[in-house]
C-alpha cells in the first residue's frame, strides 16, 4: 500500500469511528499531515481523491469538509461504471435489476402512500398516450420505476436502481424500436404492477415486477445473440415475452 493510499484509509477510518463526522470540518492541512505523519504533498493526495469519491468536499476559502455521506453522493459513481458495460456484462446487470427491481416494489406495496400512487398513475397515464411515440413512453417508463421505487422511502435502494436503469434504459428503446408489439406489452405490464400497488399486496407487485424485467432481459439476450450470429433474419421474440 502506497503511503498515499494509507492516508485515504486513515482519513477513512477516522470517518467511519466518528472522529469525522459528516459535514465536519477537516484540520488545516499541516495539522491533518502531522495526524497522519505524512507530508502536505501526500496528505493533499489523500484529500483530493477523497473529494473525487465525493467523501470529502473543498470549499474554497473556507477549507475541507465531509460531505453528508448521503447515498446518492457515494454511489454517483457507479452510474459512470455501468455505461461502460459491454456485451455480457449488460445481460449481468439486467440480472442484477431482476434481482433487486421486484423486492424493491414489494417492499413499496407496503409503503406507499397515496400521494405515490398518484405519481405513480401520472405516469401510466402518459405511458398510455405515447404509444406511438417510443422515446416519450420511455422516459414515462423510468418515472414510473423511480416513482415506485421513491416509495420504499430507501434511498440506497433507489440509488442503486437508478443507476442500474439508467443502462437498461438504452435496451428498453431498443426493444421499442424494434419490437411493433413492445408498446403495448409494455404498458400492460405497467398497469400490473400498478394494480399491485393499489391493492398494497406486496407479493402480486413482486411477481408483476419480476414478469416485467425478465421481459426485457429475454429480449436484450436474444438481441445480443443475434449481434453474435451476424446477419441474417431476426429471430422471433413472439415466444420470449414471457417466461
Amino acid at each position: 500500500m502506497s503511503l498515499t493510499d494509507r492516508a485515504i484509509t486513515r482519513i477513512r477510518q477516522m470517518i467511519r469511528e466518528g472522529e469525522l463526522l459528516p459535514g465536519a470540518k477537516l484540520p488545516p492541512e499541516q495539522q491533518l499531515a502531522a495526524e497522519l505523519g505524512l507530508s502536505r504533498n501526500l496528505t493533499r493526495e489523500a484529500v483530493k481523491s477523497l473529494v473525487v469519491a465525493r467523501v470529502l468536499e473543498i470549499r474554497r476559502g473556507d477549507g475541507t469538509y465531509v460531505t453528508s455521506l448521503a447515498p446518492a453522493l457515494l454511489l454517483e459513481g457507479l452510474g459512470g461504471a455501468v455505461e461502460l458495460l459491454q456485451g455480457d456484462t449488460v445481460l449481468e446487470l439486467t440480472e442484477v435489476r431482476r434481482l433487486f427491481e421486484p423486492a424493491a416494489t414489494a417492499l413499496a406495496a407496503t409503503r406507499i402512500t397515496d400521494e405515490d400512487l398518484a405519481e405513480v398513475e401520472r405516469h401510466l397515464s402518459a405511458m398510455r398516450d405515447a404509444k406511438d411515440d417510443i422515446e416519450l413512453l420511455i422516459r414515462h417508463d423510468a418515472a414510473f420505476h423511480r416513482a415506485v421505487v421513491h416509495a420504499t422511502r430507501n434511498e440506497t435502494l433507489a440509488t442503486l436502481l437508478e443507476h442500474i436503469s439508467g443502462r437498461t434504459l438504452r435496451a428498453r428503446v431498443w426493444r421499442g424500436l424494434t419490437d411493433a408489439e413492445a408498446a403495448g406489452r409494455t404498458v400492460a405490464e405497467h398497469e400490473a404492477i400498478h394494480r399491485a400497488l393499489v391493492a398494497r399486496d406486496p407479493e402480486f407487485a413482486r411477481a408483476a415486477a419480476l414478469m416485467h424485467v425478465n421481459t426485457t432481459e429475454c429480449w436484450l439476450r436474444d438481441h445480443l445473440a443475434e449481434g453474435q450470429q451476424g446477419a441474417g433474419a431476426p429471430r422471433s421474440r413472439a415466444n420470449h415475452t414471457r417466461s
